[in-house]
């Protein structure tokens, strides 16, 4: 598996998995509106990476895609930072797998190689968060280390969440 920035050569494969996933009400690719041209997308992707020309609210994130094979089996965003919606709901770190390429290992992978780029960026204590009725997400994070903190009840998120620690 090979974990990368995007490039102008995963238009196809990246807006057939965003597609996919809408399907199930999740984002492949965040912050990405239909018809958007594939060159600004990815500089809006490389300006989040650097955190700059953010909206109000965003923060500096990496996003990445994992790769097997010449397939593009899934990504995974990590947070440089925690503002409150984060800290509360969303985590340091959010990842998706296509539906044709689940139960394989690669969410365990994508998240494993996440920690790793986080103890790059600085980050010690890694929020990774997950909805409360999602076995295999829970597993991999429990497999990846995850310590979990508290749920968080419908009160507080749309759908009810777990909440794990993860030291890097």
């Amino acid at each position: 598996m090979e974990l990368r920035l995007l490039s102008t050569s995963d238009e196809d494969q990246a807006l057939l998995a965003h597609r996919e996933l809408a399907a199930e009400q999740f984002d492949f690719l965040f912050s990405y509106d239909d018809g958007l041209d594939w060159a600004e997308y990815l500089e809006k992707v490389e300006d989040t990476r650097q955190g700059q020309n953010l909206p109000e609210e965003h923060v500096p994130a990496t996003f990445l895609i994992a790769e097997v094979d010449g397939d593009l089996v899934g990504r995974i965003s990590i947070r440089h930072s925690l503002n409150p919606f984060l800290r509360t709901v969303g985590g340091h770190i959010g990842y998706a797998v296509r539906p044709q390429f689940r139960r394989r290992g690669y969410a365990q992978q994508m998240l494993k190689h996440a920690l790793t780029e986080a103890k790059r960026l600085g980050i010690d204590h890694v929020l990774v968060t997950c909805d409360a009725d999602n076995l295999g997400s829970r597993t991999t994070i429990e497999r990846c280390g995850g310590v979990l903190e508290a749920p968080l009840t419908a009160d507080t998120a749309e759908t009810p969440k777990l909440r794990y620690w993860i030291d890097t």
